[in-house]
């Protein structure tokens, strides 16, 4: 048993122990730091904005590395289910991928290969290694909401993840967080995935009650907020505090 594959993704083994994955948005941060911040603050995965944010691979490396250091999983999200960039992301410290506005289940499957090793003689190695990258496929769309169940069908997908912002610009309700339209969209994503055997996953709402709504309809793949929005969210407390106070002198 000595030459058995011991690699494992600590995300993934969580989630499929039920259990419910928090993740900090990263956009603004490149110093590794904000790995150990996010775990600091309770966070169990980071997720590297390269799709809305502009970062440059050894960026993402160098946080991916801190992450693994301090015990925290590194996720990227790509441009696309066709981005180049994938493997050479789950080469240097990246344990999963995101990929946004999955569609189809042909799209789904493409996501699929470009993040898993083809089969070659050191069969162990490779097994462990597909077995330890996180594929997440967003949902962003009503045609991905329509295409679902097949999506939650295409072998490998381990999280289907609902990007509620987009999804509701897509439905011509831009910012109607909790609009009953879109709220049944999400509801059928949830429950299609749980349904199939993947991990739901939901992003965008920040609003604290609907995001616990969503953990107790069977999500567990979370994106409380961006470092920006934390950064924002305490530095307008204080100096709203500290002008409050000086105008009550």
């Amino acid at each position: 048993m000595a030459d058995k594959a011991i690699l494992t993704n600590p995300l993934k083994e969580m989630m499929k122990a039920g259990k419910v994955a928090l993740g900090m948005n990263v956009r603004l941060a490149r110093s590794g730091d904000i790995a150990r911040i996010a775990k600091s603050s309770g966070h169990d995965f980071i997720f590297i904005d390269g799709q809305h944010a502009i970062f440059t691979l050894e960026t993402i490396a160098h946080i991916a590395h801190t992450a693994l250091g301090c015990g925290i999983t590194p996720l990227a999200r790509v441009k696309s289910v066709d981005d180049q960039d994938v493997q050479v992301l789950l080469d240097n410290g990246v344990m999963g991928i995101v990929y946004p506005d999955v569609n189809t289940a042909a799209e789904a499957r493409r996501a699929v290969a470009r993040a898993k090793f083809p089969p070659v003689p050191a069969a162990q190695t490779v097994s462990a290694l597909n077995d330890s990258t996180l594929v997440v496929c967003m949902i962003e769309t009503p045609e991905g909401v329509h295409n679902v169940e097949e999506i939650a069908k295409v072998e490998g997908i381990d999280v289907i993840h609902i990007g509620s912002n987009d999804l509701l610009t897509a439905m011509g309700k831009p910012g109607q967080f909790g609009d009953p339209e879109g709220a049944k969209a999400i509801d059928r994503v949830i429950s299609v995935a749980v349904a199939n055997g993947k991990i739901a996953g939901m992003g965008g709402d920040r609003y604290l009650p609907r995001q616990v709504e969503y953990i107790r309809k069977g999500a567990r793949f979370i994106t409380t907020n961006s470092e920006i929005a934390f950064i924002m969210a305490e530095a307008t407390r204080v100096t709203t505090e500290l002008r409050k106070a000086m105008a009550e002198k």
